[in-house]
């Protein structure tokens, strides 16, 4: 009969939805199938995403969110509409709450942009928290003592930095060098040293099975199918682990620098805390092989993947909606 209140983790590559009192009930890439032809939604999510770069050429697989903002509004209000509609969380008479995040650098108008869709799918009152504070709540540090927390929360389209105390965030930074940069520059290495063309899907399984960032810490072969750039046939090569260290060197740098660079902006006192407690890796990005062994070395403190790195921000969510009300009283973004 009555609405629930929903967590929204709006990603670039997935979104993830916590219903109160239900834990976590949908996650699935954010992607969306459309006709070209009559602009109909074909599918959402996973169904969706099995489509991209297999389609004919009216339809096409397109992902709303880019850099962890909206790209295009019309297709993210559908995903979302799609989405809820499936979890059937709105109530006889009323809608449901929600609350959503965004990276830290996003302006007003962009934060509007996420507002308003989320209101058009369904959301009676809409609240914006930042992710990085919502991805340190969902690993389990305690943000609201007047302590130093660090977050690095690695997503698809933006690396968020932040160090948080009391309950709030002191310096961040948000770059949109993330999952999605490093499996474009998988593609390219292997076009430019192999003059093979592969797929998005296929760079993305080769990050996950044999790359790593630090170097010497995996030795491991994969076999890949492409087409030739010559030739134009289909060609199968194998590739390693320390050729992926080379090609993700340059975009895993631009992490560390984005670390150091809140690390210096740091109050002392903070900074102090942040060598007890260590820092902590939040989103897929901290699966990434070797990655917490090279901010550890280069930011010369301990580094800790959360347990459950994909879902930190979800899981942030649903403890904030059990502090809802005290939300609506604080002024949101």
């Amino acid at each position: 009969m009555f609405s629930k209140d929903i967590g929204i983790d709006l990603g670039t590559a997935n979104v993830l939805i916590h219903v109160k009192s239900q834990g976590i009930v949908l996650n699935e890439p954010s992607v969306v199938a459309i006709d070209r032809n009559s602009n109909k939604v074909l599918a959402v999510g996973e169904e969706a995403r099995r489509m991209v770069g297999r389609t004919p050429g009216n339809i096409v697989a397109i992902r709303p969110l880019k850099d962890g903002v909206i790209a295009d509004f019309d297709i993210t209000e559908a995903m979302l509409k799609y989405f809820l509609n499936k979890l059937n969380v709105k109530g006889f008479l009323s809608k449901p709450r929600i609350l959503i995040c965004c990276p830290t650098n996003i302006t007003s108008v962009e934060q509007k942009a996420i507002r308003e869709a989320a209101e058009k799918s369904g959301g009676k009152k809409v609240y914006l928290e930042e992710e990085p504070k919502v991805a340190a709540i969902g690993a389990g540090m305690d943000i609201f003592q007047p302590s130093g927390n660090m977050v690095v929360d690695i997503g698809g389209g933006t690396t968020d930095v932040a160090v948080l105390s009391m309950g709030d965030i002191v310096t961040s930074q948000s770059i949109n060098m993330a999952g999605d940069i490093f499996d474009m520059e998988i593609l390219s290495y292997i076009k430019k040293q192999y003059k093979l063309l592969i797929g998005e899907r296929t760079a993305e399984n080769i990050k996950i099975n044999i790359g790593t960032v630090y170097p010497g810490a995996r030795d491991e072969k994969m076999e890949i199918r492409g087409r030739d750039m010559v030739s134009g046939l289909p060609r199968t090569l194998t590739i390693n682990s320390k050729e992926i260290e080379g090609a993700l060197r340059e975009p895993v740098s631009a992490i560390v620098h984005a670390a150091k660079n809140v690390l210096e902006k740091t109050p002392p006192e903070l900074s102090a805390d942040i060598i007890d407690r260590g820092v902590i890796l939040t989103g897929g990005g901290a699966l990434l092989h070797g990655i917490d062994q090279l901010l550890a070395d280069e930011l010369k403190v301990p580094v800790l993947i959360a347990e459950n790195p994909m879902d930190c921000v979800v899981i942030g969510t649903g403890i904030m909606l059990d502090n809802i009300d005290k939300l609506s009283s604080r002024k949101l973004i």
